[in-house]
């Protein structure tokens, strides 16, 4: 078969993908699926680009994704918070009222100028070759911890709106300052019925998309629910350039559901990463022989984390070998495929 560079808006010069027609393929790797260790993180803390750099000088990964959190927005449109050492965010004035509405603001994004710097050095540091990915979380899911609303749904709409156009603007803060796709977390969204997902979530991500869309075209969008299962025709209505699949979706199946116009992001399991060699690459061929010529990005998902420190503490010490394999297999695997 013919080797091709897609762009898939994303320039060639920042990320070079081989592919067969509508094909692609991207090792993603953010620095929580590698280092696990709090003291890594402890050890470079106030620098964000340190952490983020700490995967792909390590291994290479086709993306880099800026270390942040869902959250890092909301004191610059006027929702302070702390971090508590055990419970974790704490809002320091939750919204439970047309009162409280009233401390919101447009997003300030002076406020927010360690995010942009991080992803312009970010985009110096890796050349042209590797895509720097920013991210946000869903109008919903940042609600679920801004406020309880649920016996004042007009609160929690005046709520969702506002944040719809605060994570708007901050998605095109980060691509205006270096950042070539975006990921919408809804991480929240998994744990609702579907047809309260279609009334309180998907009309809010879907305006997103569409502010998005006009200001930044050429940006791809990926939308992930964590639990996802029952959602997937739902979210690709909303018009995200990607889908991202957890490890809980069968793979071939999700794509049948979504049929071929839209990319699928996922979804190795993370566990894989604890098997010999030959069952590691078994996995990649299995996944590459179904799905190469199709787009997708294959990434690890998010439990990684939590397997290593809860279920397997000193799992870390496979990690290196393993995912330089896992790297390597898929290229490899990518590489024969298209021949």
């Amino acid at each position: 078969m013919q080797k091709l560079l897609l762009d898939y808006g994303i320039r060639q010069e920042h990320l070079t993908i081989y592919c067969d027609n509508t094909s692609l393929h991207w090792t993603l790797l953010s620095y929580l699926f590698i280092f696990p260790d709090p003291l890594l993180v402890k050890a470079a803390r106030g620098d964000p680009v340190k952490i983020s750099l700490q995967p792909w000088e390590a291994f290479h990964p086709d993306g880099v994704i800026i270390f942040s959190d869902i959250l890092t927005p909301l004191p610059a449109f006027g929702v302070p918070f702390d971090i508590a050492e055990v419970r974790g965010p704490v809002i320091q004035s939750p919204i439970y009222s047309e009162e409280g509405l009233k401390s919101l603001h447009s997003i300030d994004s002076e406020k927010l100028h360690f995010v942009g710097e991080s992803l312009r050095i970010l985009r110096w540091e890796v050349g042209g070759n590797t895509a720097v990915l920013g991210f946000e979380g869903a109008p919903w899911t940042i609600a679920t911890y801004i406020t309880m609303c649920h016996t004042a749904p007009h609160v929690l709409r005046a709520l969702l709106s506002h944040l719809t156009q605060a994570i708007s603007d901050y998605i095109v803060f980060q691509v205006e300052s270096g950042a070539h796709c975006i990921q919408i977390f809804d991480s929240w969204g998994g744990q609702v019925p579907p047809d309260m997902w279609e009334r309180w979530s998907r009309p809010y991500i879907e305006e997103i998309v569409s502010i998005v869309k006009n200001k930044c075209p050429q940006t791809p969008l990926v939308l992930y629910i964590n639990g996802n299962g029952g959602l997937l025709e739902r979210m690709k209505a909303t018009g995200v350039d990607v889908i991202g699949l957890d490890w809980t979706v069968d793979m071939e199946d999700g794509r049948k559901r979504l049929a071929k116009e839209i990319s699928v992001q996922g979804n190795v399991d993370p566990a894989c990463l604890f098997s010999p060699l030959p069952a590691l690459t078994e996995e990649i061929q299995r996944f590459v022989t179904k799905f190469y010529n199709q787009a997708c990005m294959l990434n690890l998902t998010l439990a990684l984390y939590y397997l290593v420190k809860v279920s397997v503490p000193e799992a870390h010490l496979l990690f290196p070998s393993n995912i330089t394999n896992l790297i390597l297999s898929v290229r490899a695997a990518f590489a024969s495929a298209i021949g």
